[in-house]
């Protein structure tokens, strides 16, 4: 891995969680959240709420899996790991892109029920360049 895929993929540790906390969209009278603006971490807290498996499946996927998946590259890269391990390494590769779906799907349903409106806000930008940017450094490595 390059000097600057590493900076990168470290950079990651601190978007990430920037990401996590910042405004996706600005929802009005939408089923779950009300009025405001919607973060990863406001939808989980929501979700957690009124069905606490999926806010578990959804941390998982959005929080976790993106975050085990940096530290496990990074890992690689300093051979604190072996080559057997990058199998689980795209494993978590491709569970940190199923929160791109979830937050997709919930956009395309909240704008097709007509029950209030959704507008996106710059963290989901933020998210989806750190999104694809780890999806880049991926496939570099591989």
């Amino acid at each position: 891995m390059s000097r600057l895929a590493r900076w990168l993929n470290l950079a990651l540790l601190i978007a990430f969680p920037v990401a996590w906390a910042a405004p996706l969209l600005r929802a009005g009278l939408l089923p779950f959240f009300g009025l405001g603006e919607i973060s990863i971490l406001s939808g989980i807290a929501s979700l957690w709420q009124t069905d606490r498996a999926l806010a578990a499946l959804v941390a998982l996927f959005a929080l976790v899996a993106p975050y085990a998946k940096i530290l496990a590259s990074e890992a690689m890269a300093r051979g604190w790991l072996t080559r057997r391990a990058k199998p689980v390494v795209a494993v978590m590769a491709r569970l940190a892109m199923a929160d791109i779906f979830l937050i997709a799907l919930y956009v395309v349903v909240a704008k097709g029920t007509g029950i209030g409106h959704v507008e996106t806000a710059w963290g989901l930008w933020l998210f989806a360049a750190c999104v694809l940017t780890s999806l880049a450094l991926s496939w570099r490595r591989a």
